[in-house]
């Protein structure tokens, strides 16, 4: 394997576990905003703290419960990468 593939393997990997890590934490949000924003409309409220307060808090629950999920996920690339530096450069 070049040095080419072995770069735009890492690059796919790096960039997989960052989308896997933004749908973790926005999607939750995404789906309340939505909730929200149906209510809105049915009730003819135009408030912005309500839309934005529960998506924040939504993030950051789901951040918190996927916290140590994330950490792992970002040790394991690390130390994967970390250790195999020898043998990808040569």
């Amino acid at each position: 394997m070049g040095l080419t593939e072995t770069v735009l393997d890492l690059y796919g990997t790096a960039f997989w576990l960052i989308i896997k890590f933004v749908t973790i934490i926005v999607g939750p949000a995404l789906v309340v905003g939505l909730i929200i924003s149906v209510f809105q409309a049915a009730t003819q409220i135009n408030e912005q703290t309500l839309s934005f307060l529960p998506r924040l808090i939504v993030s950051l629950l789901a951040l918190m419960y996927a916290g140590p999920w994330i950490v792992m996920q970002i040790v394991d690339l690390f130390n994967f990468l970390f250790m195999n530096i020898p043998i990808m450069i040569g």
